[in-house]
């Protein structure tokens, strides 16, 4: 902080809360004497991830470099590495360069990378062109190219296409279409509206969450006519579940039931 130029009084605030903390128990008439302890401050606390980007700046700038055509994104310590140039095999040479630079902040402040959570990605529209399976080979270790990564809430697909969100979006409906099965199964004599309320807190919510990537981002008929083919197949087996129809019902009689509209409109 102080080769930030931080204040000096904020300097002095982060001082004091980190040092000399103390702790006293206490269960029912007893409590126990004030005791020191002497432990690493933790992330539920939100100043702890303000101080870990003062922490790891250097590390950042050694990712982000014009002349490499390299930079970053960063959050907390999730690091993602992002080199741009039409050459793969010149791109993990440039990520390999980087890496040394990392290895060497790591080793200052005794830290340790976890080779498990290192992924790879190259990013094409004309994938047909490149050799998508170059790999980059570090000490001891080696990093496979995946065709998609999941960077904190957002999934990537190699081709750049938002095709695979939708893949993550059916997984979650099935496993919610049985919980919310469980809840109607054993909610005894619920109401249609209580009903309706299940399926808008679990299934609508899903379906909405991140709606301007996967369903938005790419305005072709194709995309969409396929998208809300499975959609609907879901939101069909979902609207069952709630009026407790048999499976030949038509979805347009299901919605006149429980005044909802289609997924594709709702989207």
């Amino acid at each position: 902080m102080k080769k930030r130029r931080v204040l000096r009084l904020l300097l002095e605030f982060v001082k004091n809360f980190l040092r000399n903390r103390h702790i006293t128990i206490t269960i029912d008439d007893y409590m126990m004497m004030k005791r020191s302890v002497n432990i690493n401050i933790s992330q539920d606390f939100s100043l702890s991830s303000i101080l870990y980007l003062f922490y790891n700046v250097n590390l950042l700038k050694a990712c982000d470099d014009i002349r490499l055509r390299t930079s970053f994104t960063n959050f907390i310590n999730d690091i993602n590495i992002l080199i741009y140039e039409k050459f793969m095999k010149r791109n993990c040479r440039v990520f390999s360069e980087i890496y040394d630079k990392c290895k060497q902040w790591s080793k200052m402040h005794n830290i340790k990378f976890s080779k498990t959570k290192h992924k790879l990605i190259h990013f094409t529209r004309i994938f047909k062109w490149f050799n998508m399976n170059v790999n980059i080979k570090l000490i001891k270790h080696q990093i496979n190219s995946k065709s998609d990564i999941r960077i904190l809430r957002v999934q990537l697909n190699f081709k750049l296409k938002w095709v695979i969100y939708m893949y993550h979006v059916e997984v979650k409906l099935i496993i919610k279409q049985k919980i919310m099965q469980i809840i109607i199964k054993f909610t005894w004599d619920s109401s249609m509206m209580t009903r309706k309320q299940i399926y808008f807190a679990m299934m609508c919510s899903l379906f909405s969450h991140e709606v301007i990537i996967w369903y938005m981002s790419q305005r072709m008929k194709n995309h969409w006519k396929d998208l809300n083919v499975k959609l609907r197949s879901v939101q069909e087996k979902a609207l069952q579940q709630i009026i407790d129809v048999y499976h030949v019902t038509s979805t347009k009689t299901l919605q006149i039931e429980i005044n909802t509209t289609l997924i594709n409109i709702h989207l």
